[in-house]
């Protein structure tokens, strides 16, 4: 409050300030109270809905194309043939074991990336010379189709549990280290400037400053870096069949039956996953960082 003001002026000037401190209080009050809050499973529901519904559409299209009848069953079978394929597998067992086989490789090479492309991620993008010189050979990395680590991943680990691993995580950590390569580099340069003014140096402005600020572009690398584990998985799966079940192991399978509707209903299953573990995990987190930085409604 400037200090030449009257005992009027002051007064009527704090009274101004009350009431612009209730009409805010009050537009905000009424913005909360405009916007329902939904229940957790309607949320839920709400985000499977739509990959639901494709599914449906893409089946309906499927369905309508079969009955054109321009060309054989080898070439496109039913839906049902393929639903009749993955009633066998549920029949045989193989159905939940392939899916979670498939998910554990996954997941677990997905977190050893994780573990390794996020430091090394930060490494490149604070460090000059260390950008220069791993920055291009990363990128390069990430734009390598990961079945070509398959081969060398054989004849070091064999036909062995390590040598899908070495594949996911082959797979996976260039991505992930390039999605916080680029959240760094979108950082405010302020943010920096105030966390060193604040004392923070090195590894405390790295963890109070920067990997707050690119959380929601790490996500996106997160993201990211499954869908290369998930794909790297499936090549190694297909190539090292015998290494226990998966869904790759099933899709070979169908490849050396000639079973195009068994293949299919293997793709179905993989794309399936893919959905599931998009709408279940990285979704919700996403919303969850959005909603803290006030960028989501909550309750929405």
């Amino acid at each position: 409050m400037p200090a030449d003001l009257t005992g009027d002026q002051a007064l009527d000037l704090t009274e101004a300030e009350d009431a612009e401190g209730r009409a805010l209080a009050g537009l905000d009050a009424l913005e909360e109270s405009t916007v329902p809050t939904r229940p957790r499973w309607r949320r839920m529901l709400a985000a499977a809905y739509p990959p639901v519904l494709a599914v449906v559409i893409i089946i309906a299209i499927w369905q309508f194309l079969y009955d054109l009848d321009f060309t054989t069953d080898d070439v496109l079978p039913r839906p049902l043939d393929a639903w009749d394929a993955v009633s066998g597998f549920w029949h045989a067992g193989t159905f939940w074991p392939s899916i979670f086989g498939s998910l554990g490789y996954g997941a677990l090479g997905f977190a050893i990336a994780a573990g390794f492309g996020t430091p090394l991620g930060l490494l490149i993008a604070r460090v000059r010379p260390v950008r220069a010189g791993l920055g291009p050979i990363v990128t390069g990395l990430q734009n390598l189709p990961s079945v070509a680590w398959v081969p060398v991943a054989i004849i070091w680990f064999h036909l062995s549990p390590g040598t899908k691993l070495f594949v996911v995580v082959m797979g996976a950590f260039p991505s992930i280290a390039n999605g916080v390569v680029a959240g760094v580099d979108q950082v405010p340069p302020i943010f920096l400037r105030v966390g060193q003014v604040l004392g923070a140096r090195r590894l405390n402005l790295a963890r109070h400053v920067i990997v707050p600020a690119v959380l929601p572009g790490y996500i996106g690398g997160l993201r990211q870096g499954w869908s290369f584990a998930w794909r790297s998985l499936m090549a190694a799966e297909i190539i090292t069949v015998g290494l226990g079940h998966g869904l790759g192991q099933l899709l070979q399978e169908a490849q050396d039956q000639t079973d195009l509707a068994q293949g299919l209903a293997v793709i179905v299953l993989i794309l399936a996953v893919g959905v599931a573990v998009e709408v279940v995990l990285f979704r919700p987190v996403e919303r969850l960082v959005l909603r803290r930085r006030g960028l989501v409604v909550a309750g929405r």
